[in-house]
């Protein structure tokens, strides 16, 4: 999609035109009436939003703390020379192509920035071509072929070379390990293996002498703008090893991505030309005037999987057992290669445990693309891409200004099904988590496109995504470790609200009806936790609360995020309500009432803190809290059909704990011992667990309705 490569696709296309071939010039992405990927940069954008987060995680803004760089490739190149300028504030100390070695070690970032840029614009190149007037004392532009060259003073210090002379070959070698904080790859070879591979391995003779291993990277981060510049393993050392990178593929993917986009929207207009509602002309002006909008759209989805990574990464150790199984579960079903994609055996994960170690960066990088292609097939198998309510995610694969134009033509685009999928599966996933479909799939037994049709309801009607850039929006205003911590707990919420969804309405789910019923009741209770909670349940959500607004987060979504267990609750309290026709914020404070008296908020608070050593634990847990939350769902019901009209909650709550004192008494002596006994005992939640069943059903003789779903949810 360059210069050279433009050419090349209207060749293609025009090969592919004579040929009969329906797509016409969207066979192939960058062609004359394409986008530039070189001209937009937008592949090095994609690749710098990774490296912005990556140092962000570290307390380092890069458009305004300058950080000190080593760089493969030259200005003339696309991702190095656009990388290269995407802050002003670089200090580029070092860089090398296959002809040069460019030396500056201590640059002016504004000076050297101006001179890059005019390097860039200029029609060819070389290092050579740099003004040496404005470098830093001790620097200069080396030939690859010289003999030896003479290390300066600053050089030494800069890069700690304690040599006085060394090879081209050595340089680069010193150059690749020097302690700086990134190291910009936007050049051609494999510089970087792991102290496990040899040479040979690697398959690149070219650099075997100045290639080093990931264990002797100095660097704090690595960005991988060019292709192969590591090996998978050299990555997963330097992750192990404290460095901060992704892989190439994760770093790269803006150019490939833009190309998709190019293809879909090209597919779509091509079609309306074809349907005499606009002339080619028209359609090569609409496509050029998208360009910004196109950028946005290959940058967010740069943003969210760079995030996604960095979600996994932090959960990484705690949820290894999750990961294993997901591993086993694409391998059982032909869909992984673990030894092909260098994925650590049970093993190597097991001896990485022990030092409280799980899977790095680049590992995760594999199994999100995995997760994300295995989950499109299973929805491209399903009815998901043929609802009209989940349809409307492909309107996110398509520039803003597109979608209000041609709605209709959209949707009977050819690969409708396609994109939809692909959204669906790349939102969930950025959003939830690798392993939130294998989760609930195995706790649930429901297919992967049930989990994908509940979780896009409960997307919805919680506003995940409004809250989600919310929380982006923070960026720098925050720490990132605030902003990741907020994100867990909306993802938390996700998969409690999905499971809740997937148990209570099994194969009964209808998107449209549920959000339309669900949504409007959640906005108008999540605005009125402050009533509905009392006691010691409000004066813990205050306290998270506070905790958020001191740290720096505006009051709104530091009350939403505070609040995200109780919201959660929202929906047993909106289908209690429906059972009793009361009205959702009178059961609601009944709900929490309950959860006070009898202290069920407490016990549930245990139950989710119980650890998990392995998946029968894990699914145990998450079995004790869906009985939880039936049981309180049920002694709300009860409770709010006790006595007369004229009661309010408290007095019907009281009443009810009255009639029922002996059993209430029972649950009150077990949770004593729970309390007191040391460990954590699955046997004794269980065995609790059927003590508030017991409370729960002998409420069901004054509500059949609630005894009706009981028996159907129990089943």
């Amino acid at each position: 999609a360059d210069k050279g490569t433009a050419t090349v696709a209207d060749i293609a296309t025009g090969i592919a035109i004579a040929s009969g071939f329906g797509l016409g010039d969207a066979f192939a992405s960058g062609g004359s009436a394409g986008y530039d990927h070189k001209k937009m940069g937008i592949t090095a954008k994609g690749a710098w939003v990774g490296v912005q987060r990556h140092f962000r995680e570290r307390a380092i803004n890069v458009q305004e703390d300058s950080i000190t760089v080593v760089g493969v490739g030259d200005m003339a190149g696309d991702v190095f020379g656009n990388g290269l300028l995407m802050s002003d504030k670089l200090q580029l100390v070092a860089a090398f192509n296959h002809m040069h070695i460019f030396i500056d070690p201590n640059p002016n970032p504004a000076t050297s920035f101006v001179e890059r840029q005019r390097m860039f614009d200029l029609p060819r190149s070389a290092w050579t071509d740099y003004d040496t007037s404005i470098m830093s004392e001790g620097g200069g532009i080396f030939s690859r072929s010289a003999k030896s060259i003479a290390i300066s003073p600053q050089m030494k210090e800069r890069f700690d070379i304690k040599a006085d002379k060394l090879t081209p070959t050595e340089l680069l070698n010193a150059l690749l390990k020097a302690p700086v904080d990134l190291l910009w790859n936007g050049g051609i070879g494999t510089y970087v293996k792991a102290s496990s591979e040899s040479h040979a391995d690697v398959g690149d003779k070219a650099n075997d002498a100045l290639r080093v291993n990931g264990n002797e990277l100095r660097c704090k981060v690595v960005g991988e703008g060019g292709n192969l510049g590591m090996t998978q393993l050299g990555r997963v050392e330097f992750g192990l090893n404290g460095g901060g990178s992704n892989t190439d593929f994760i770093d790269n993917a803006g150019g490939v991505d833009c190309s998709d986009h190019e293809v879909n929207i090209k597919i779509l207009l091509n079609e309306v030309v074809q349907a005499g509602d606009m002339t080619g002309k028209q359609r090569d002006q609409l496509l050029a005037s998208m360009t910004d909008e196109v950028g946005s759209l290959v940058l967010g989805n740069n943003y969210k999987q760079t995030q996604a990574l960095s979600l996994a990464a932090r959960r990484a150790y705690e949820r290894a057992a999750e990961y294993k199984r997901l591993m086993s579960d694409l391998e059982g079903r032909g869909k992984l290669d673990r030894a092909i994609e260098y994925l650590p055996t049970e093993e190597q994960l097991t001896e990485r445990a022990a030092t409280g170690k799980g899977l790095t960066r680049p590992e995760l990088s594999v199994l999100i693309s995995y997760s994300k292609i295995d989950l499109k097939q299973q929805l491209l198998d399903s009815l998901v891409p043929d609802d009209d309510y989940l349809t409307r995610d492909m309107e996110t694969a398509f520039p803003p200004s597109l979608v209000s134009k041609f709605a209709d033509a959209m949707r009977r685009h050819r690969l409708k099904r396609e994109i939809v999928s692909t959204q669906i599966a790349n939102d969930l996933v950025n959003h939830m988590g690798i392993t939130f479909v294998q989760r609930l799939k195995e706790s649930t037994g429901m297919t992967p496109a049930n989990v994908a049709g509940a979780y896009v309801i409960v997307r919805d009607i919680f506003h995940l995504p409004h809250w989600f850039r919310q929380i982006e929006a923070l960026d720098y205003q925050v720490s990132a470790d605030v902003q990741l911590e907020l994100m867990d707990e909306l993802m938390r919420l996700g998969r409690r609200a999905t499971r809740w969804f997937l148990r209570a309405r099994r194969n009964e789910q209808n998107a449209a009806r549920d959000v339309a019923h669900f949504g409007p009741h959640l906005k108008e209770l999540g605005l009125k936790l402050d009533e509905l909670l009392s006691g010691e349940i409000r004066e813990n959500w205050q306290a998270r609360y506070q905790a958020y607004v001191e740290a720096g987060v505006p009051e709104l979504l530091a009350r939403m995020v505070a609040g995200t267990t109780h919201l959660y609750t929202l929906l047993p309290i909106i289908e209690a309500a429906d059972v009793t026709g009361q009205d959702p914020a009178e059961v609601a404070k009944a709900y929490f009432a309950v959860g006070s008296a009898m202290d069920i908020t407490w016990y549930i608070s245990q139950i989710s803190a119980l650890p998990v050593e392995n998946n029968w634990q894990a699914l145990a847990r998450e079995a004790f809290r869906d009985d939880v939350d039936w049981q309180q769902r049920a002694i709300t019901i009860a409770v709010l059909q006790a006595g007369g009209g004229n009661l309010d909650v408290e007095e019907r709550l009281a009443l009810w704990m009255e009639q029922h004192d002996a059993m209430i008494q029972r649950w009150r002596a077990m949770l004593v011992e729970i309390r007191a006994a040391s460990g954590t005992d699955y046997a004794m939640y269980a065995v609790a667990n059927r003590e508030l069943n017991d409370v729960a059903l002998s409420g069901q003789a004054i509500v059949p309705a609630a005894a009706a779903n009981a028996e159907l949810e129990l089943a």
